[in-house]
């Protein structure tokens, strides 16, 4: 699949608060604030999905 550079920046944004929400889970496993960490960084997940396939259907490059 040949992507564009807006694609790589939008994921790699993406994955990046992905990255650090999993990571704050990780450090106060068992908290509160652990499992709404891990619940947004699915949230974040599924946007960042959402996000791509808008790109990829609307990018005259990606297509």
């Amino acid at each position: 699949m040949k992507t564009c550079d807006r694609f790589a920046s939008i994921k790699s944004g993406f994955e990046q608060d992905i990255r650090f929400l999993r990571e704050h889970a990780e450090r106060h496993a068992g908290s509160s604030a652990a499992k709404a960490s891990a619940r947004h960084a699915l949230g974040v997940k599924h946007n960042m999905a959402r996000a791509l396939s808008r790109h990829y259907t609307r990018c005259r490059l990606c297509s």
